[in-house]
């Protein structure tokens, strides 16, 4: 999933196996890049972190934000407070923060030069919970400010809501409706044959290392003139020492004519691979997505009438879960809510559904949909 800043989800893709995450990430940015004022800045967690990733966001002057890997908390906590001169705050919490530099080093291959390139390391100091961390970032073609770019940082999987935490709470993101199975194009296994050399080279390399052991313990014997004995205990274990070592040289190029991998579908004794049609499973997450997405509209709506930010999406809940009763007639369609018992959560659930009803939603007959907030109107 690939969400906005404002959490929303604006892209997804269902991938057979175990998805690769980092090539996605320019993909679906040059996907929607025709559609955008500009290019966006990516926002990564700490999945997205690789030193050898980082140059190929830099060469695409791809503009990035990620959390630092492996930070050293004591080096961090060392830093003396008057260093931290930005300040601000982030979902309620209050932040500090100072901006350093990090330098990478990467080669394009194993014989290639080494290249070197800077990173951006903004250290984040958390005054409400006391805890310092750091992140990275990149600016590409815009200009980011040291409060911008800890911003971004913090919007994923930091103090704040995150739709994908969250969502998997609230719908059934791992449902599949319907299993109907089709023959899977990824039909390639790693040689088998490959497992069964490395396991003959260790046992190989086992034998090879009990005969040298006994070799360093076994003396030399000679003959009374000084002569080297003939098929003494010694010789006799030198000789099996050659033979094993020839044998692992032996096993060693076998292994490497071996390919790396073999499609089952040439072999006799393997069914082929099946994967999972995924047209329904891609109707599903579109509908979960567009209710996702105005779930999120809706609290913000919410947040124009309700002044407890924390307490918003516990609202916006309460209000989706009250009991209510419809009522059909020739013109409209009546939803009417129990109301809510504390007086401010009732006046917002009252503002959400004039909100609601003032976009004159019909149904596919040309009914008026009309949602208010009311006692039981049987009674």
């Amino acid at each position: 999933m690939t969400c906005d800043a404002s959490g929303r989800i604006v892209d997804f893709v269902i991938e057979e196996g175990k998805g690769e995450m980092k090539p996605r990430i320019l993909e679906v940015i040059e996907q929607w890049l025709p559609e955008l004022p500009t290019r966006p800045i990516a926002v990564l967690d700490r999945e997205g972190y690789d030193s050898g990733f980082f140059p190929t966001l830099v060469k695409a002057e791809q503009p990035f934000v990620t959390w630092d890997k492996n930070v050293d908390a004591k080096r961090l906590e060392s830093i003396v407070d008057e260093r931290f001169t930005i300040q601000f705050q982030f979902n309620g919490k209050h932040y500090r923060v100072l901006e350093e530099e990090k330098i990478f080093r990467y080669a394009e291959n194993k014989e290639g030069p080494e290249h070197t390139f800077t990173l951006r390391h903004p250290i984040i100091w958390n005054r409400t919970s006391n805890r310092r961390t750091a992140g990275l970032a990149y600016d590409g073609a815009i200009t980011l400010s040291t409060q911008e770019a800890t911003r971004g940082i913090l919007s994923r999987w930091g103090a704040s809501e995150n739709t994908f935490k969250h969502i998997q709470n609230r719908h059934p993101l791992h449902y599949h409706p319907g299993f109907k199975l089709v023959d899977s194009e990824r039909q390639e296994i790693i040689n088998p044959q490959l497992k069964d050399k490395r396991h003959l080279l260790a046992r190989l390399g086992k034998k090879l290392d009990r005969l040298l052991r006994k070799l360093t313990k076994t003396p030399e014997s000679k003959n009374k003139d000084g002569t080297p004995r003939h098929n003494s205990r010694r010789q006799r274990l030198e000789h099996d020492i050659e033979q094993q070592q020839a044998l692992i040289e032996q096993v060693r190029k076998e292994k490497q004519e071996l390919p790396e991998k073999i499609d089952v579908s040439k072999l006799t004794d393997y069914r082929s691979f099946k994967q999972i049609d995924n047209e329904g499973k891609y109707l599903f997450d579109f509908v979960t997505t567009a209710v996702w997405n105005a779930r999120k509209q809706m609290t913000e709506w919410l947040r124009e009438c309700y002044e407890f930010e924390n307490d918003l999406v516990d609202l916006f809940y309460a209000i989706t879960d009250c009991h209510g009763w419809i009522q059909s007639t020739d013109g409209e369609v009546r939803v009417r809510l129990e109301p809510l018992q504390q007086a401010k959560r009732r006046s917002a659930q009252e503002y959400l559904c004039r909100k609601l009803t003032s976009f004159g939603a019909q149904t596919p007959m040309g009914k008026r949909l009309v949602v208010e907030v009311g006692e039981n109107p049987m009674k």
